[in-house]
C-alpha cells in the first residue's frame, strides 16, 4: 500500500549556453568585519545552466564566500583542481556539468583552498575544498537584494529559509500520475513526505519500506529517479529539528550554511537502542540526505536532487 576577488570584471564562460560571471567583494557588517578581518565575497552565476547572457543578468544567484584580508581568487581549469576534489564531485554529483573553478591564494602567494562551481540537475552548486582538495562545505547562495541581509526575502527563491516549509506538498495533493507510478512500482512503501523544488517545480517523495527512499519526478509528474537514503539500520522514527543533538545542528550549520531542514529520522534497533540519524535538508535548492551516528558524528551525505 502506498500508504564566489579582484577588481570588478566580467568574464564570459560557457556551460550549456553562454553566460557571464561577475566578481565583487563587499564588506560584511561592521560587527563582523571588526572581529574577523574578513569580508563577504560574492560570485553571481546564472540560476540555470541553460540561461542565455540576457537571462543570466536578470536571473542570477550570488554565491557567498568569506574573503580573508589579502587573499585573492584566481581562475583555473577543471583539470587544475586537485584529484581529490574532482573525485568528490564525481562521487557526490553524478552527471554534473563543470562551470568554473578558482584557486584561493593567500597573501604569501600560496594556494589555501579551491572553489568549484558546477551545475547539478541544471542548478548551480558551489563547493569549497581545502588546499589538498578535501571537501569543506557547500557555499550558500542568495539573491542580490539579500546579500547583506538575512539571506532570503518573502516570495524569493530561498524564502523557505524562514522555516515555514512552503515547499511541502500534501501527500493527498500529489498528481494522479505520481500516485499511479508509486502504486505500480513501490506498492508496499509508506509515503512520508513530499516537497517541490522552487527552481524547476520537480517533486521529491520520501517513503519508507525496510529503509528510506526518495523518488524524484519532474514538473510534469514523470519519473526521474529512485534513491536509497543512507539511514542507519533499524526502524526509523521522526525527529524534529529542535530535538537534534547540538553537534548535528552545528555540523549542518557549518557545512551547509543557511540550510533548510526538511525531515529528520532517528533509527533504533530491535532493543530500542539508538543507531543513528538521517537528516534531509535543502541547501540552496539542492537536497541532501545526511547521516550521523548515534553520538551525532557525521558519517556520510548523499545528494538527492
Amino acid at each position: 500500500m502506498i500508504t564566489r576577488i579582484k577588481n570588478t570584471a566580467f568574464i564570459p564562460l560557457i556551460t550549456l549556453a553562454v553566460i557571464t560571471i561577475f566578481f565583487s567583494c563587499q564588506k560584511e557588517n561592521s560587527q563582523s568585519s571588526s572581529s574577523s578581518q574578513n569580508s563577504t565575497s560574492t560570485i553571481a552565476v546564472a540560476a540555470s545552466a541553460a540561461q542565455s547572457n540576457s537571462a543570466a543578468a536578470a536571473d542570477s544567484v550570488y554565491i557567498i564566500q568569506s574573503c580573508p584580508h589579502g587573499y585573492s581568487r584566481d581562475s583555473i581549469t577543471e583539470s587544475q583542481l586537485p584529484s581529490a576534489a574532482t573525485a568528490y564531485l564525481s562521487a557526490n554529483y553524478s552527471g554534473y556539468t563543470f562551470n568554473k573553478a578558482f584557486a584561493i591564494v593567500n597573501n604569501a602567494g600560496q594556494t589555501a583552498a579551491y572553489v568549484s562551481i558546477i551545475y547539478y540537475n541544471d542548478k548551480p552548486v558551489a563547493i569549497l575544498f581545502d588546499s589538498s582538495g578535501n571537501f569543506i562545505k557547500v557555499l550558500e547562495q542568495r539573491e542580490k537584494g539579500d546579500i547583506d541581509g538575512r539571506g532570503w526575502h518573502d516570495g524569493g527563491r530561498f524564502c523557505d529559509r524562514d522555516g515555514l516549509h512552503r515547499d511541502t506538498i500534501a501527500l493527498g495533493s500529489l498528481s494522479s500520475s505520481i500516485l499511479t507510478y508509486l502504486a505500480a512500482n513501490y506498492s508496499t512503501d509508506t509515503l512520508l513526505k513530499a516537497f517541490t523544488d522552487r527552481h524547476d517545480s520537480s517533486i521529491v517523495v520520501i517513503s519508507k519500506n525496510n529503509g528510506l527512499f526518495a523518488t524524484v519526478f519532474d514538473n510534469a509528474g514523470n519519473f526521474v529517479s529512485h534513491v536509497s537514503l543512507p539511514i542507519p539500520p533499524g526502524f526509523a522514527v521522526n525527529i524534529a529539528e529542535s530535538a537534534l543533538p547540538n553537534n548535528i545542528a552545528s555540523y549542518l550549520t557549518t557545512t551547509y550554511p543557511n540550510y533548510v531542514f526538511e525531515k529528520g529520522f532517528a533509527a533504533y534497533n530491535s532493543g530500542n537502542i539508538l543507531q543513528g540519524y538521517l537528516i534531509i535538508i535543502n541547501a540552496s535548492n539542492t537536497k541532501y540526505a545526511v547521516r550521523f551516528d548515534a553520538s551525532g558524528n557525521f558519517v556520510s551525505a548523499k545528494t538527492i536532487w
